[in-house]
Formats: structure tokens, sequence, C-alpha cells
């Protein structure tokens, strides 16, 4: 397979504003995504796209404009890749980074509450190395296990359009190919994830089956030889963290069958 930074798909695209990096439109995406050859190399693919006109726009806004709270700290501004393992047993999916969590920090998951719910959970469990995550010299590290999510850019109002999904979603087919010779278990946080999860798979030609998203709902199958555990959770958004929808104890539960499943754990 041919190495992504080739003159045929990228010698042409002009580079960022006193910057040699290149910018991935929408008509190149898909094409550099199934070219990728690692999961090292997708994640700098990531960070150069500039796909969706919309989410640029606002990633940028908010790296500008900023929170009160950070207004001396220099914001990500970027797309947002996986984080984790690159053998993973367990991936776990969320919707989209947070304005003020990963598009400020440069991590998925890290820099809000939500990020240190699902750390701490991880940890807890056995997979994570510490159970914060604040910003991404921390030095964190998972044990056999990625999280990702459906779209890359932070969406205002938290809610991306169906044409920005679609847009998206080479990187999760290509993440997900590239993952699956290890992954076992697959999370998904929240129902975009979920949807994300299942229709990503499907177009893998995995045998999936419609399952309605719920709390603790999962789907076991068997294909070509391998065993698979797809399982859901509430997303560990404030929304749902507040107002008790969401405990500990239930995303401990969720996490910990998916990685002892993948055998992420003992």
């Amino acid at each position: 397979m041919r190495q992504i930074f080739s003159t045929e798909l990228l010698g042409h695209l002009p580079p960022r504003k006193n910057s040699t990096e290149v910018r991935i439109k929408k008509s190149q995406l898909p094409k550099v995504a199934h070219a990728t050859t690692s999961l090292n190399q997708l994640d700098q693919h990531i960070t150069n796209c500039f796909a969706c006109p919309r989410l640029v726009t606002w990633r940028e806004e908010i790296a500008i404009t900023k929170r009160k709270a950070y207004l001396d700290q220099d914001y990500w501004g970027k797309p947002i890749s996986g984080f984790g393992s690159n053998k993973p047993r367990m991936l776990i999916i969320g919707l989209a980074p947070g304005a003020h969590g990963a598009n400020r920090t440069g991590r998925v998951f890290t820099g809000d509450p939500s990020g240190d719910w699902l750390f701490g959970s991880l940890h807890r469990i056995g997979i994570a190395k510490i159970g914060t995550s604040i910003h991404k010299d921390d030095k964190q590290e998972l044990k056999h296990t990625r999280i990702t999510t459906a779209v890359r850019c932070a969406p205002p109002d938290n809610k991306p359009s169906n044409d920005e999904r679609d847009t998206c979603a080479p990187w999760l087919l290509r993440e997900f190919e590239l993952a699956l010779p290890t992954t076992r278990a697959f999370v998904g946080l929240g129902s975009f994830a979920w949807s994300a999860l299942f229709t990503t798979l499907r177009e893998l030609g995995h045998p999936l089956t419609t399952t309605k998203f719920g709390h603790g709902a999962e789907f076991r199958y068997r294909h070509e030889g391998v065993d698979y555990l797809l399982i859901a959770s509430y997303h560990p958004s404030q929304q749902n963290t507040f107002t008790g929808k969401l405990t500990t104890t239930m995303l401990d539960s969720v996490l910990k069958k998916a990685a002892k499943f993948s055998q992420s754990v003992g």
C-alpha cells in the first residue's frame, strides 16, 4: 500500500499559513484515509483535515475567543485524533471533541469533566495509568485500549450535521480497519457513537443486526472466526452525570465487561 504523502494525493495541497503542513479537503479525505497504513499516520492526517468549513470556523473561533478560565492558555484548535494503544483490544468511541476540552488540550476526552469521568473509570478497572485527564502531557497511558470519536472537530452545540458526520466517516472507517486485527470489544458512549459503531462495522462486512441504544445494551457476534462484543454506555457528559442518569458504578460496569471480554484486563 502506498504511503499517504504521495504527489498524487497531497502534493498540490496548499499549506497552512506559516506552516509546511498540508490541508486535507473534503474531496481528498476518502482517498487519504483509505491509503493510510498505520494508526500513527492516521492520527497525523486527521489533524490536517479541513473538510468541513463550519467545523473549521468553529474550532478556530473557539481557540481565539477561549473560555474565561483558560484565557492564558493556547488552544489546540484542530481536529482530534484517537489516543491509546496502536494494537487495542478494546476501542471506545465518543461523539466529538469538547469545545473547551479536547479542542483546547489536543487530546480526546481531556480537559473537561467528561474526560475525568472516563479516565477515572478506566483507572479504577486497571486500564488507565492515572485517574484524571487534564492535559496531553500528563503521562497518561492506556493498557490495550484506544479512545476515539465519530466526528473529529468540536461542533457548535455539540451537534454535527449529517453531512459533517458523513464527511468525517472515512477517518473512523480506516481507524477501525487498522485496529481490527487486535480489537475484540467496542464501547459506544452515547447514541450517536453507538449508531456510528454499527454503521462502520457493517461497512467492513460485519454481520450486525440493529440493536437499540440504551445503557448496558450489548450485541455479541462471531465474524470470520472471531468473537466480538459491542456494548453501550450513556455518555459521561455533565448532563448525564449531574442528574444521576450515569453513575460511576454504571460506567465502571460497562467498561469492565468490555475489558474482560477483550482480555484488556485480567
